[in-house]
Parts: structure tokens; C-alpha cells; sequence
């Protein structure tokens, strides 16, 4: 499995001299370097990276002298998506990944440097963001055993779960042109409805609306049609990774998911956060995959690599927050609800990317691959409403007596995520935030 090696830019001890990057709870230490499109006003969108409390906007530093890099290299920075950038491949992102370094390390060489730095930088605060990639296509993957059999279970308890699951990686193609990530609202959907004593469906807002706690993997480097990605290789193939929200609408879901899988339910929003942790600034957070009881089948070979079982997950815990329009109004906190651990995953990303490739299927820079929600054997450590209010009957409780089942128009969700393992310096995600409306 080809993975991102470590070096100097993982130096736990390393720190820069922009503010806010040196607070021990900050997202964005020196060490993480996330990428991200940017605008301020009306501007056209830039590409940026996260640093303390500030972006520093690329192609200025490029442009005043300040990063080592070859002409194409900066040219690629200058698209207002990184898709040219990922295209490029691992060397060319390393490459500028040390240069990023050694410019907002808080030792970097020459003072002049530091100083043209700062007029590079603007605060993160007002700032819009936009989508970071163009994303050209979109597959949820359902990689966690965890959520696959809670969510058998409430439909078919007699057998939770299918009798492929533990074969192959099941994904399905969402809608691409509906993700966003500038905070967008995101619209009650309508449909077909149908309760279990309802003699016919109905069509209407959707009653059961709920949050898909994930995290999204872009691609990098992808590969011709026709041909496929080795296990051993499909690390290399990945470019970073983003908080994902992969709203459903259950009650639309249970009535049309037989037998072609999801559609409506699924494809009227997805959020991912606009920052793009890259798997370099990943690699510290590496583990062993999840490990299957002897009594599972092993992975087919195609599927199989020694390295990546060895180091094929992530030390990576996702939370979810919520606050109402009341709460909202009154204190403004939000309530936390929930946080799960990514290492329950029973498929890893390089799986997926062996898999989506293994039929000659094409994959492009910029295409997301959904985890699907991450749940965990804990019932308080799910990743989707559905699971933890037991599909409504169990209703949580919010700070301000409320309670829900499901979401409810003026719910804000927000999503956070943070990598941490003994000897590394902690990162995090941003956020992934939004509000319902009617």
C-alpha cells in the first residue's frame, strides 16, 4: 500500500509564528496544512490553506517569490478548485506541502520572507467558502458493519445483515451537482411517503429527516477507463479527505430503497466541510485496519494488502452538535450529541478506491467517496438519528427541554472531526455546518 511518508512536516514540536496556530486546541497547527477555495466579497474564488486563525491565499505567496515551485506547479494553484492540483500527483503535493512549511514555520529562514508572508494572510472570519473541488462524481460507500447491521436490524431483524456485506464494499453513485459547502441551507424534501398501516402513499415534506455523520475521500490521481487500481497502490491515489453529511430522508428512503437502493431520500443534499485535510497531513493518524473475527470471510484478494490492514484506518474521532432555532435564539450554544471513532470502519478507504476501479470504472480528480455513516458497537456512539433515537421511538433530549426524533425545520447541525495519536500533533477538520429550512 503506497502511503504518504513521515518527515519534517509531522515534527510534533514544529510550530509557526501566525496567529492562533501555536494553541494547543487549534484545527489548523503547523502540521496540518488543509486546503480550501476562498473569497472575500464578491471576489472570484482562491485557493487557500488553513493556518491558526487565517488562510494564507496561495498563488500571492506563489506570485511574491515565497514558495519553491515550478512554474506548473503554481499555474495549478491558481484554479479556483484544486482539481488541476490533485491531477499532478503525490510528488508535485508534496512538494508543495514543504514549501508551505518552511514559509509559516515560525524558523523560517529569511525575515523578509516572513514579512511579505503576512500580506498573504486574511482571517479565516468572514471569509466565504466554497467548494474545494470540482466534483465531477460522487459514491457512498456503507463501510461501517456497525451502521449496516443497526439499521438491518430495525428492517429485517431476522437478517441484519446481507449476506455480501462481508464481501464486498457496498456503494452506491450519488448526485453530485447537490453537494455544497458554504454553510448552504439545506431544504425539508418532498416525496412519496408511506407509513407501515398507510393503505397507499402519499406525497409530501418529508416528516423523518436525519444526518449521516462521514467523512469524504477525494481522489487524486485517477485512472483510464478500462482499467483498474491495485490495492497496493490506491493509497497513492487518494488526496485528502473532508468532514461529509450525507442528509437523508427516511421516511422517503424506507418506501423507495427496494430494489434499486437509494434516490430521492439521498440525492437532494450533501455537505462537506470546506476544508480538505490532505493523507500527507494524515499519515501520523494511521492504524490497523478494523480487525474481522476469524469466524469473517478474509477480503478477496484483490481487495487484500498486509500494509494496508497493517495501517489502513485512521485515528480519527467524528462529533455531531445540534441546536434548535429556540436555543439558538436564547444562548446560541449547541448541544453535542455524539462522537464515534473511524476505526470501527470494517472497509478501509483503499478498499473502496480497489473496489470503484476493479471494473475498469474511471476514476477522476475530484471524485468524492463517502464512507457512509460511522457508527460504532457503543448505541450512544452512531452516526445518524435513525440509530441513535431507535427510528424515532426513543426521542433525545436537548438542553432546552426539547426533544427530537428527527430533524426539525430551524435544526442546525454541525459536524467537527479530530485526528490525535500519541507522538503526533492533534488536527482537525473545521466544520461542516448547516441549517434547515421548510
Amino acid at each position: 500500500m503506497s502511503r504518504f511518508p513521515l518527515d519534517e512536516t509531522h515534527d510534533p514540536a514544529a510550530t509557526s509564528w501566525v496567529v492562533g496556530a501555536a494553541e494547543p486546541d487549534t484545527d489548523f497547527p503547523l502540521q496540518n496544512l488543509p486546503f480550501c477555495a476562498f473569497s472575500v466579497g464578491t471576489e472570484t474564488p482562491r485557493i487557500g490553506v488553513g493556518i491558526g486563525r487565517m488562510v494564507l491565499d496561495i498563488t500571492a505567496a506563489a506570485e511574491a517569490g515565497l514558495l519553491d515551485l515550478a512554474e506548473a506547479e503554481a499555474a495549478a494553484c491558481a484554479h479556483p478548485v484544486l482539481n488541476p492540483l490533485m491531477a499532478m500527483g503525490p510528488a508535485a503535493w508534496q512538494r508543495l506541502r514543504r514549501a508551505l512549511f518552511r514559509l509559516l514555520h515560525k524558523d523560517a529562514p529569511a525575515p523578509w520572507r516572513t514579512e511579505a508572508a503576512v500580506s498573504c494572510l486574511v482571517p479565516m472570519a468572514g471569509l466565504r467558502f466554497h467548494l474545494p473541488v470540482a466534483i465531477g462524481d460522487y459514491t457512498d460507500f456503507y463501510a461501517s458493519i456497525d451502521h449496516a447491521t443497526n439499521v438491518g436490524r430495525m428492517f429485517r431483524p431476522d437478517q441484519p445483515l446481507l449476506p455480501n456485506y462481508k464481501y464486498v464494499p457496498i456503494g452506491y453513485h450519488g448526485r453530485a451537482s447537490s453537494i455544497s459547502a458554504d454553510n448552504r441551507p439545506v431544504h425539508r424534501p418532498t416525496g412519496q411517503r408511506k407509513r407501515p398501516d398507510d393503505a397507499e402513499p402519499s406525497f409530501g415534506p418529508c416528516r423523518q429527516l436525519d444526518w449521516e455523520l462521514e467523512l469524504g475521500f477525494l481522489i487524486g490521481t485517477g485512472n483510464a477507463q478500462g482499467e483498474s487500481i491495485a490495492i497496493e497502490q490506491a493509497g497513492a491515489h487518494l488526496f485528502g479527505v473532508t468532514l461529509l453529511n450525507d442528509w437523508s430522508a427516511r421516511d422517503l428512503q424506507a418506501w423507495e430503497y427496494q430494489p434499486l437502493g437509494p434516490f430521492l431520500a439521498k440525492n437532494f443534499a450533501t455537505s462537506i466541510g470546506p476544508f480538505v485535510v490532505t493523507m500527507a497531513a494524515l499519515a501520523p493518524f494511521r492504524i490497523p485496519a478494523h480487525v474481522r473475527p476469524e469466524s469473517d470471510p478474509a477480503p478477496l484478494p484483490y481487495l487484500f494488502d498486509p500494509a494496508d490492514q497493517a495501517e489502513g484506518g485512521f485515528a480519527i474521532d467524528v462529533s455531531v452538535e445540534l441546536r434548535s432555532a429556540t436555543m439558538r435564539a436564547a444562548s446560541g450554544q449547541f448541544d453535542h450529541i455524539t462522537t464515534v471513532g473511524f476505526q470501527h470502519m470494517y472497509w478501509t478507504a483503499a478498499q473502496m478506491v480497489a473496489h470503484h476501479s476493479s471494473n475498469g470504472c474511471n476514476l477522476q480528480p475530484g471524485d468524492l467517496l463517502g464512507s457512509g455513516t460511522i457508527s460504532t458497537p457503543d448505541p450512544a456512539a452512531v452516526g445518524s438519528l435513525l440509530e441513535l433515537t431507535r427510528r424515532g421511538q426513543a426521542p433525545i433530549t436537548l438542553s432546552s427541554g426539547e426533544t427530537r426524533s428527527f430533524l426539525q425545520d430551524g435544526d442546525e447541525v454541525r459536524m467537527t472531526a479530530r485526528a490525535h495519536r500519541d507522538g503526533a500533533r492533534s488536527i482537525g477538520f473545521g466544520r461542516c455546518e448547516a441549517v434547515i429550512v421548510g
